[in-house]
């Protein structure tokens, strides 16, 4: 039995891939309090991004909250979703953590 007709290169195009998705830790700063962060969900909700782990620090009397949630989202994806959410008027900052 010969081999020789096997091709060596693969026979798919690297940008046809699927892209996977994984899970994501992301730290949000906003101000607004409890409007800044129904405002950061109703975008993830929108998006139609799964969010796990979602914790919420809202606290009298400081400027800025913070929010901290693991969302699924494939590797392409995840800085244009850091990027959507750093465009919303009440967010500080949004960063991989």
């Amino acid at each position: 039995m010969s081999l020789n007709h096997v091709s060596a290169s693969p026979s798919y195009a690297p940008s046809t891939q699927p892209s996977f998705l994984v899970r994501r830790r992301i730290a949000t700063y906003f101000t607004g309090g409890i409007e800044g962060i129904l405002n950061l969900i109703s975008v993830l909700r929108q998006r139609g991004y799964k969010v796990h782990d979602l914790s919420v620090d809202i606290r009298d009397g400081v400027r800025e909250s913070s929010m901290a949630c693991t969302v699924m989202v494939t590797n392409d994806d995840i800085d244009l979703l850091l990027e959507h959410l750093r465009q919303l008027p009440s967010v500080v900052s949004s960063e991989l953590v």
